[in-house]
């Protein structure tokens, strides 16, 4: 390979950027936006979950009971009902998405010992935020038969005292884990796309047949093609971990400098990707939605990122093994919330290593024949 053939191609390419500040600045704008957004609007923290109570004892008690509810972050009191018909009809509004029946004997039967039984709704149109408030509501409503329990008996049970500590995400802040795993997506996305119409618009242009009858090898073309758009991903990779750790607040324990090192080879495979997709298709629309749709979907579905892996289908699991965005979604995670580097994620790196390499060297391989 003649590295000095591979500059010229790599020059003329950033003269064609610079040309373009449109498009330059929507490469570096874009991942910011869409981090941004995500990092504000996708959220799976459920906080002040609207909460509607048709108190029928209306007694001391049962006046406690709500104000545990009230006075946690997790629940926010909108409606004191006075019938089933209005928390039903709050429910279908959507005005509230729990509703609390307390029956007539609440007090009366707590004070003889026995038990009662007190009716919660849920709007289980969404099932992960149902399931999340019902939770809310269990444990809310198991400290307070605790704390009753030890005011009749005159002393604190705690028969089973558990010792719960979190690793890693101490807060257990969704943000802490989206953070990183949009950056990968994002990056994912913008690499492909980036390269996904320089050699298509070389062949649209009439410009291909040009490079074609110089001595430039494909090899030397495809890297002087990718070396610009490696250095904007880059860019794009920095701005993104300022933002992610300086707006968001997201911890990065590990070491910054191999996360960039591996954000490379992560960026080799990408952009290598999109060129892929410009060499065998020629057109640059074609090649545009053929990145975009082969990037995006996986990254986000099949990565681990926001459903689990090991929750899928054999088959689909078998599956994520040829998303690179998988792999990286593993680093990123790693390197941020627990610190950990190479020696713990080396497994990853050497996939993304054989992916990147892979991709290059087809991309390599079907160049050469339409050279030829």
């Amino acid at each position: 390979m003649n590295f000095l053939r591979a500059k010229a191609i790599a020059e003329k390419e950033m003269i064609h950027i610079l040309r373009d500040p449109r498009s330059l600045l929507m490469a570096i704008a874009i991942p910011l936006l869409l981090l941004f957004l995500f990092g504000y609007a996708l959220t799976l923290d459920v906080d002040n979950v609207p909460l509607a109570v048709f108190d029928m004892d209306g007694s001391q008690m049962s006046r406690r009971f709500i104000d545990r509810f009230d006075r946690s972050k997790y629940f926010s009191l909108r409606l004191m009902a006075k019938d089933y018909r209005q928390i039903e009809a709050s429910i279908d509004r959507g005005e509230c998405l729990m509703g609390l029946v307390i029956p007539r004997d609440f007090s009366t039967r707590l004070q003889s010992g026995r038990p009662v039984s007190v009716q919660a709704f849920v709007d289980g149109s969404n099932s992960n935020t149902a399931s999340i408030a019902l939770g809310y509501a269990s444990t809310i409503a198991a400290i307070y038969s605790q704390e009753h329990l030890a005011e009749v008996l005159g002393k604190t049970l705690k028969p089973v005292d558990p010792q719960i500590r979190v690793w890693f995400n101490t807060e257990l802040k969704s943000r802490n884990y989206i953070i990183p795993g949009i950056m990968v997506v994002i990056m994912m996305v913008i690499a492909s796309l980036l390269t996904s119409l320089t050699i298509a618009r070389e062949w649209e242009n009439g410009t291909m047949e040009q490079l074609i009858s110089t001595p430039l090898q494909p090899g030397e073309l495809i890297l002087g093609k990718m070396t610009p758009y490696f250095f904007i991903g880059f860019l794009d990779m920095l701005l993104s971990v300022v933002m992610g750790t300086q707006l968001f607040r997201v911890p990065l324990k590990g070491n910054p400098l191999v996360l960039f090192a591996l954000s490379s080879l992560f960026l080799v495979g990408g952009l290598s990707l999109g060129l892929l997709y410009s060499i065998l298709v020629k057109n640059q629309l074609f090649a545009y939605q053929l990145a975009m749709l082969t990037s995006f979907l996986p990254s986000f579905i099949l990565s681990d990122f926001t459903f689990p892996i090991t929750g899928m289908p054999p088959a689909v699991r078998l599956l994520t093994y040829l998303v690179p965005a998988r792999y990286f979604v593993t680093i990123v995670k790693g390197i941020f919330l627990k610190g950990v580097g190479v020696e713990i994620l080396w497994m990853e790196t050497v996939l993304l290593g054989v992916f990147g390499g892979t991709v290059f060297l087809i991309a390599n391989m079907s160049l050469k024949k339409r050279l030829q």
